[in-house]
């Protein structure tokens, strides 16, 4: 079983602590916590892949516990085995019918809590490669359209507690479609990958680059500057220039080349991302309609977030 999956058990008895983690730590990372605020917190923290939650605890029942966990976006989606000493059906069915995803009674039988406890690691572990894999784009092999959307939202409400920085940019390959009349899509599809592997080594390490659609990229860049941001997009124009993919239509022989619309914002709640997008897509469109291969970036005037 992989060592990065972890398992959070809340019990107030350090006793019910010790006889879990021994029989769990030589296989996977245990955490413990005594009491369900101290769970709850924890789970939010380190983002968990199991919890082992007692019932009968003082202050706040696992029950209780249970139900806060439900309702935190946060951790609602962490799978959650009761164990208890309780051995009526009401209260087994009371914490199934909550969302428990198994249900273990005391007196623990080592090998019991094992095979359950792997059995859902390994759910768990199945279930994050599928939401990984319908997030990622299957021609480039990086994040689509989903993922962006996803973590738009995510990024968008940390700069807006931190008060902090982010930067877009919205980059399309120029003259695609006459490059797929004039070589095919299977040539395209060649492009469209080199493109998203030098978008990817240049971005991954500072946030994100998906695809969005066609031969049109995202890129998010939280607390990357204006300036920053601008050197970032330049250097992405002249490395895809760089790639020297050269093609002729028509009057038209050079090298594939992209258009790029940016933006550095602070983001505020009286502001929505979609706002942001559509001012950088306005500039992408003006990129490629005064000439195309070149950067341009949202004026300050031209909205209210805007740096």
């Amino acid at each position: 079983m992989a060592i990065e999956q972890r398992v959070l058990v809340i019990d107030d008895d350090k006793i019910n602590l010790k006889i879990l983690g021994d029989i769990l730590r030589d296989e996977i990372n245990v955490m413990v916590a005594t009491s369900g605020t101290q769970g709850i917190r924890k789970a939010i923290d380190y983002q968990t892949d199991l919890i082992l939650l007692d019932v009968l605890m003082p202050d706040m029942d696992g029950f209780e516990t249970m139900n806060q966990l439900s309702r935190n976006s946060k951790t609602s989606s962490i799978p959650v085995i009761f164990i208890t000493a309780l051995d009526d059906s009401r209260n087994e069915e009371k914490a199934l019918l909550m969302g428990a995803c198994d249900y273990i009674q005391k007196p623990l039988n080592a090998s019991i809590v094992k095979a359950r406890v792997r059995l859902h690691l390994q759910l768990v572990k199945q279930r994050k490669m599928l939401e990984e894999l319908a997030h990622i784009d299957p021609l480039t092999s990086i994040a689509n359209r989903r993922k962006y959307q996803d973590t738009m939202v995510d990024v968008w409400q940390s700069a807006v507690h931190k008060h902090g920085c982010l930067s877009l940019l919205i980059i399309d390959i120029d003259n695609f479609k006459h490059y797929n009349d004039c070589y095919g899509h299977a040539t395209g599809d060649s492009v469209l990958k080199k493109v998203a592997d030098v978008l990817s080594d240049k971005i991954d390490s500072l946030g994100l680059v998906a695809r969005y659609g066609g031969e049109e990229f995202v890129a998010l860049l939280p607390d990357i500057s204006t300036e920053e941001a601008q050197e970032i997009a330049k250097w992405c124009q002249q490395s895809i220039e760089g790639l020297h993919l050269s093609y002729q239509h028509d009057n038209f022989n050079g090298d594939i080349t992209v258009s790029i619309g940016g933006a550095t914002v602070f983001p505020t709640p009286n502001c929505q991302p979609d706002i942001v997008f559509n001012e950088v897509d306005e500039r992408l469109r003006d990129a490629k309609n005064s000439g195309k291969n070149k950067v341009l970036w949202v004026e300050k005037s031209t909205m209210n977030t805007a740096v």
